[in-house]
Parts: C-alpha cells; sequence; structure tokens
C-alpha cells in the first residue's frame, strides 16, 4: 500500500462525509449539529460531528481534489 492509495482512501472518506443529510440522515439519529451546539464537551462524538460539519462546508476544494485525482488517474494509467 502506497502513499498515493492511502490519500486516495482519506479522499473517498472525505467525500463519504459530504453528502451525509443532515435532514435525512443525521438528524433522525441525533446527530444534528444544533442539538450540541450549546454543549460545551468535547466528547467523540462532538468532535466527529464537527469533522462532518467541516467536510460538508469545505466541498468546493473537495470538487477540486476529485477533479485533480481523477486527471492524474486518467493520464498514469
Amino acid at each position: 500500500m502506497g502513499l498515493w492509495t492511502l490519500l486516495e482512501g482519506f479522499l473517498l472518506l472525505a467525500n463519504a462525509l459530504a453528502i451525509l443529510n443532515e435532514d435525512r440522515f443525521l438528524a433522525p439519529r441525533g446527530w444534528s449539529f444544533s442539538e450540541v451546539s450549546g454543549d460545551g464537551t468535547k466528547s467523540l462524538r462532538v468532535q466527529l460531528m464537527g469533522l462532518i460539519y467541516a467536510t460538508q462546508y469545505l466541498r468546493l476544494p473537495l470538487i477540486a481534489l476529485n477533479t485533480i485525482t481523477i486527471i492524474i488517474k486518467l493520464v498514469s494509467g
């Protein structure tokens, strides 16, 4: 397993987090950001929710990274 494969794996994970819909998926399971926004604790759940929302916020750079990855894969074979 090379570095490129590891980076592709992280990109796939970021893509998976970016497409999660709050209304249809996160809120019914109690993972809505509004439920814990006033909570001052730094539990693992709150940190994961922060990661999900940060990934959703950075969708445009994620699209650019996906495009670059596709171009590199097409060129290199």
